[in-house]
């Protein structure tokens, strides 16, 4: 039986998605909880990787197990005492057998938070910066990103991509009655590391170091030197993956 987790998580406290033989990882300490839970050896698939630092408010991840899960919702109850606070799960649906949270992703969604003020209660989960941003400059350069499809200018070194192609299909900026600025971008997939390079050059057009015609130069460069630093990883949340209705048997938050 293969089963799909709808889960959130706060990235501070690991090494990211992906297991490491010698750190804690999201995927191991859910295997961990999964395994004592059904008394056997679960392995856990991911929607795709974050990185070290970077968060999660809506994450997908499958496993199969030899048995039907007879009552999913007492399980994602124990499963939730099991797990440590930073890690939240809140549904687990029967799907197809062949259903793959990765493969069968359409589309996934990242949101960037830059908070212009100090603010000791959000400072892991935002990009606390003080300089002046021009959010018209930065939503004009955002924009062109849906023009391209290779973006081995925001793509991380030596991360063994088969290709740099990407469909972006949204990429804008708003700010909230805070002040605080939100960069919203969905594609059909994302490099290692790319929303964040992406994030820490648009924030340089917004602070007057480059044009929006400058970071169009950048894209078409494919050269990732021409890029600037990435932004911090607290700041950056995976906030959707969607998927076709039809691989679900039941239940699970319609992405169709």
């Amino acid at each position: 039986m293969r089963y799909f987790l709808e889960l959130r998580y706060l990235g501070a406290a690991y090494c990211g998605w992906q297991r490491q033989p010698d750190q804690p990882s999201v995927q191991q300490t859910l295997e961990r909880g999964l395994t004592t839970l059904l008394r056997e050896k679960i392995e856990v698939t991911g929607a795709g990787r974050t990185d070290t630092g970077v968060n999660a408010s809506y994450y997908v991840a499958h496993f199969d197990c030899m048995k039907p899960v007879a009552d999913p919702a007492q399980i994602v109850y124990k499963l939730n005492f099991l797990l440590p606070g930073d890690i939240s799960v809140w549904s687990l649906t029967p799907v197809a057998d062949d259903a793959h949270t990765r493969f069968h992703a359409r589309e996934r969604e990242y949101r960037y938070y830059i908070e212009p003020h100090k603010n000791p209660f959000t400072r892991h989960l935002t990009w606390q910066y003080y300089v002046p941003l021009d959010l018209e400059r930065m939503n004009r350069a955002a924009a062109l990103l849906l023009e391209y499809e290779d973006f081995t200018s925001f793509a991380k070194l030596n991360s063994n991509n088969r290709t740099n192609i990407c469909h972006v299909r949204h990429a804008a900026w708003t700010v909230d009655e805070r002040g605080v600025l939100c960069f919203t971008i969905r594609a059909d997939r994302f490099l290692r590391n790319m929303v964040r390079s992406i994030v820490g050059t648009l924030v340089d057009v917004g602070r007057g170091r480059y044009t929006p015609e400058d970071f169009r130069a950048i894209i078409e460069s494919r050269d990732l030197s021409r890029s600037s630093a990435g932004a911090p990883a607290q700041g950056l949340f995976l906030s959707d993956v969607r998927y076709p209705a039809e691989i679900f048997t039941s239940g699970l938050k319609n992405h169709s």
